[in-house]
Formats: structure tokens, C-alpha cells, sequence
């Protein structure tokens, strides 16, 4: 088995599909990126948003107009509180020469063979909570229906309170697919998009799309985290997304470092951000270099690293998916049957296996680690070129424990039955002028 080789069924179905997204990738690569270059040198000197990340800014739009209710705490293993940052489109060499990534990793623990799960962002961001990204191929509007599960049922079904705060998101609850607003950055320049929906785990399934509803307020903005942060509200399981210039998209990594200083460099020593238990996962979405393996720098930082790592890294290879399960270790979750069980993408964070208990963890030889740097088109639900309805967990996934201990969740609505060997051969619907019916936000209400 070669490194291109090993995928998850459900996601990659042939070898030949692997190999010409790898050559499609170094052609997208020598196209699009040195004009992603060229606007990311446009911006070098960061202009923070307020005084600190503790207070509420007015280049944020909408202020808070409540905190979340306290929960009670429900211990983990390893940690009470992860809270995850994610930055955009960097190579591990880049990220990793820059002194504030050099700083924080004697502070931390540094996972040297992390990787994303393919390309572009969206997918990324949507397999982080879902483990799948179910044939999205691109950053376009999509959306996942209530029967699906996510990390949130998994959080639900134990009581572990949860939010994701997006910068620039103007509201909670927000649902459109970008924010344009009054360009803080250079107030003499147009206006700008800092928000987009592609980044934020909160805003792709149907659950979180009905106002007044308990998912609906979950999805927050920064000025909310301000004020949850100063009431000591925060929930137990968090996401964190920059803008579009802070988390180097459109601006460059050496941007995106001067707000990880901003952000954290404060937020690390406050007890209601990094309490006594609490993971910080700093990583990014993708790396920069489609061609390349998608091997991008990821940091444990916070309380709940042991003393005795700190300063320290580990090689075991880990992707976005392993995340996902090291969560549903700490917490003896169940599953979702997908990328989370994957035997090599889902390898977790392993002082945390060793506090949960969990032997799962496997050795993957550098020979038979995949890239993971698709670019083209896979069979979902969320193309219209190869679409594939929705399906339940394969039935070997259904009878297995995930690394919480426990089986898989499956929501009303879903049929187990209908697994992937049991569904339709893809379909190109274009060729009838159809589309996915998961590609409109219209039919968001519909679900």
C-alpha cells in the first residue's frame, strides 16, 4: 500500500480518482497560489480588533446581548475544556519559523505529523465536527440535515455544553454565507468580507439554523465570547475561528502570528479561558502546497498538558478526524462511524489515550500514510457531478467501538440500513440540469 493508496471507502472509491487529484492538485497549485501569495503580501502589520480579545469591540458590529447559562462541568480524563483555534492555509515549514509558533511550543506539546483531510477549507472545517466531508469539493454554500450526526449529538448525549465564536460573524445564530462590514483593517478601503460561513463547524448542519432554539444560540460571535469569558460562561467544548485576515487567509502567516499573540498570549494566564483542565488545540485547516502532503502544525497548549510534556512533541500520525475521537475518549462518547473510526486517520492525542485507557492508537509507516491532499471531485451528497445521497455508517463501522468505549450514534430519520453498499451508483446531475439539493440554502428551512 503506497501513500496515495490508503483512503477511507467512503470518501476516496479508486485509486485512479486519487491519482488524478494529486496531479490536478499540482496544477491547481501552480496556478492559484502565487496570486494567493500576492495578496497575502499586501498585509504585513496586524490591526487588532480591540484592546484585547477580554473586551468587546465595536469593529465586531454586533455586541452581546447575552451570556450563555452556566452548565455544570462534566470531567473528561484528560481534560474539562478543549477549546480548538484553527488558522488557514499555511505549510508546516512556515508556520513552524516563526517565533510566536516557536514560543508557544515550549509551552506545549507539538504533533509533528498532523495532517487535514483534504482540500480546500470547507471540507476540512465540516470533517472536524462530522467526521466526513461527504463529497464536498469546494467552499460553496452546503449544508448537513438533522438526521446526520455530529460531534454536537455526541456532546448533547452527555450534557457537555458546547459553542463555536466566529470574529466578525455579525450575530449569533448568523446563516448567510459571508459578512461584508466596514473595513476596520483600513477604514479608507471598501468595505470587507471577514466573516464566511466555510470556516464554522456551527453553521453546517439544519440543528443550528432555527432562531430561538439552544444550537441556534451556541453559534456565537466574538463580542459573545467577550462577555461569556468575563461571566465565566465559556462551554466545554469550543471553536474558534479568526477572520479572514487574522487567521492568514488574506493575509499571510506572519499576520495570523501577531493575532495568535494577541489572542492567546493573555488568554493562556486567564482561569476562565484556560482553566485548571483545559486543551488548547492550535492548528490550521489545509496546508498551502496542494501537490504536498497535507501535514500541517498543530500545538497542545493550555493546563491540561502534563508538565512533563511541555516542551515535548509527538510523531504519531494524526489528522483532523483523530481530534474528534481523542474528544470521544476523554469523554467516553459514542461515535459517528465515519473518519472517527477510520483505523489510520483517527489516531488520538496520545496522553490522552494513556489517561482514558485507549490501546487504539496505530503506528502508520511513512510508506503507507496517505497524502491526503485530494482536490478533486469524490461521490457524496454534496456535489452534483457524483452525487450520492446521505447514508448510514457502513455496518462494519455500526458494530464498532469507537475510542470513547461505546458504539455508534444514530439519529431518528436515518435508516441503518441504507449503507453505502446498499445506495445508488454515483449520478452526475448536471447532465439533467439538476442539482444537490444540499447546495441551496432555500432548503435549509425544508429540513
Amino acid at each position: 500500500m503506497t501513500k496515495t493508496s490508503h483512503v477511507k471507502a467512503a470518501l476516496l472509491p479508486t485509486l485512479a480518482l486519487i491519482l488524478a487529484a494529486i496531479v490536478l492538485s499540482a496544477a491547481s497549485s501552480a496556478v492559484a497560489q502565487p496570486a494567493s501569495l500576492l495578496r497575502r503580501a499586501k498585509k504585513q502589520s496586524f490591526v487588532p480588533p480591540s484592546t484585547s480579545p477580554e473586551e468587546q469591540s465595536d469593529a465586531y458590529q454586533g455586541r452581546n446581548n447575552g451570556t450563555l447559562a452556566r452548565q455544570p462541568i462534566v470531567p473528561g480524563k484528560a481534560f474539562d475544556r478543549i477549546i480548538h483555534v484553527w488558522l488557514e492555509n499555511t505549510d508546516y515549514s512556515a508556520a513552524a519559523s516563526l517565533a510566536t509558533f516557536q514560543r508557544l511550543q515550549k509551552q506545549g506539546q507539538t504533533l509533528t505529523s498532523f495532517h487535514g483531510v483534504t482540500h480546500p477549507s470547507e471540507p476540512n472545517y465540516m470533517a472536524s465536527a462530522f467526521g466526513s466531508f461527504f463529497g464536498l469539493h469546494d467552499d460553496n454554500f452546503s449544508w448537513i440535515p438533522k438526521n446526520i450526526t455530529s460531534v454536537y449529538d455526541l456532546l448533547d448525549k452527555k450534557g457537555i455544553s458546547y459553542a463555536c465564536y466566529q470574529e466578525n460573524m455579525p450575530f449569533q445564530g448568523f446563516q448567510d454565507y459571508d459578512n461584508k462590514q466596514k473595513n476596520y483593517v483600513d477604514p479608507s478601503a471598501s468595505d470587507y468580507t471577514f466573516y464566511v460561513r466555510k470556516h464554522n463547524p456551527c453553521a453546517f448542519s439544519s440543528t443550528f439554523a432555527k432562531p430561538g432554539t439552544e444550537r441556534y444560540k451556541r453559534n456565537r460571535n466574538m463580542n459573545d465570547f467577550a462577555a461569556d469569558l468575563k461571566a465565566d460562561a465559556l462551554p466545554q467544548h469550543i471553536f474558534v475561528t479568526p477572520n479572514m485576515d487574522d487567521d492568514g487567509h488574506d493575509s499571510g502567516i506572519s499576520y495570523a502570528a501577531q493575532w495568535v499573540d494577541w489572542f492567546l498570549s493573555d488568554l493562556l494566564k486567564n482561569p476562565h479561558f484556560n482553566s485548571e483542565r483545559t486543551l488548547v488545540v492550535l492548528t490550521f485547516d489545509e496546508n498551502e502546497t496542494y501537490a504536498a502532503e497535507n501535514r500541517i502544525l498543530t500545538l497542545l497548549l493550555g493546563n491540561a498538558v502534563p508538565q512533563n510534556l511541555r516542551g515535548s512533541s509527538s510523531d504519531l500520525y494524526m489528522t483532523h478526524y483523530g481530534i474528534l475521537a481523542t474528544t470521544q475518549a476523554n469523554w467516553g462518547l459514542m461515535h459517528l462511524g465515519r473518519g472517527d473510526v477510520d483505523p489510520i486517520l483517527s489516531n488520538i492525542v496520545p496522553f490522552v489515550a494513556e489517561a482514558a485507557g485507549y490501546k487504539g492508537n496505530a503506528q502508520v509507516p511513512l510508506e503507507k500514510r496517505p497524502l491526503l491532499n485530494l482536490t478533486g471531485v469524490t461521490a457524496g451528497p454534496l456535489t452534483e457531478t457524483q452525487y450520492q445521497p446521505f447514508f448510514a455508517p457502513t455496518k462494519q463501522a455500526q458494530a464498532a467501538k469507537g475510542a470513547g468505549g461505546a458504539g455508534v450514534l444514530l439519529l431518528p430519520g436515518l435508516d441503518p440500513n441504507a449503507t453505502p453498499d446498499k445506495g445508488p451508483a454515483p449520478k452526475n446531475l448536471k447532465l439533467t440540469g439538476g442539482s444537490s439539493f444540499y447546495r441551496s440554502q432555500a432548503n435549509v428551512a425544508k429540513d
